[in-house]
C-alpha cells in the first residue's frame, strides 16, 4: 500500500499526481490511499483514504467512497484509538511511535506502549505504526503488536528505495 500525501499541493496538481500514481500502481498490484483528501481519492479512483483527527470523519469518507474502499484513521492517544475502533475504518494508525522530523504532528512520540495498547483496543483491526520507524526498529514495533509499519524517511536511506523495501521485507520475514 502506498499513501500519497501532499499537504501543500494545489488541488488540481494533487489530483493529477493521484491519477498518475493510481495508473502506475495498478499493474504492480499496489493500492493507493490518499492522505486527508477524500475528494481526490474518489476522483482519482484510489483504493481509499487515510484521515487524521482534523479531516472528514471516517463515516463521511465511507459514505463517499463506498463499502469497498480502504479507510485508515490516525490516532495519537488512547481516547482516539478507542474512538477509531468504533468508526468504519479498515486500519488504525498510531504514532508518532518515535521522534520524527518528517512532519509536525503536534504530538510527542508515543512509544511502543501505545502501539501495544492500540493492538489491544483495535477490536481486531490492523494497527499501523508510524513515526521514526527504521529498518532496525521495525521488528520491535511488530513485536509490540503492530500489524504493519508506515515508513517515509528510512526508505530513502542509502539512495535505493527498492533495495530498502526489500531489506524491510527480509527483516520482517515477509
Amino acid at each position: 500500500m502506498i499513501q500519497l500525501r501532499a499537504k501543500r499541493l494545489a488541488s488540481g496538481r494533487f489530483l493529477e499526481h493521484a491519477e498518475e500514481l493510481v495508473r502506475a500502481a495498478r499493474p504492480c498490484g499496489a493500492s493507493i490511499v490518499v492522505n486527508d483528501r477524500v475528494d481526490i481519492a474518489l476522483l482519482a479512483g484510489a483504493a481509499g483514504t487515510h484521515v487524521g483527527q482534523d479531516d472528514l470523519p471516517p463515516a463521511a469518507a465511507r459514505r463517499l467512497l463506498g463499502p469497498g474502499a480502504t479507510i485508515g484513521r490516525s490516532t495519537h492517544t488512547i481516547a482516539q484509538i478507542e474512538a477509531a475502533a468504533e468508526e468504519p475504518v479498515d486500519y488504525i494508525a498510531v504514532g508518532p511511535v518515535f521522534g520524527t522530523r518528517t512532519k509536525d504532528t503536534g504530538y510527542d512520540a508515543v512509544g511502543l506502549e501505545l502501539v501495544a495498547e492500540a493492538a489491544r483496543r483495535s477490536r481486531g483491526r490492523p494497527v499501523v505504526a508510524i513515526g521514526g520507524i527504521t529498518l532496525e526498529r521495525a521488528p520491535e514495533v511488530i513485536a509490540a503488536g503492530a500489524s504493519g509499519v508506515a515508513v517515509i524517511t528510512d526508505l530513502l536511506a542509502g539512495g535505493d528505495p527498492r533495495a530498502r523495501v526489500a531489506a524491510y521485507l527480509r527483516n520482517l520475514g515477509l
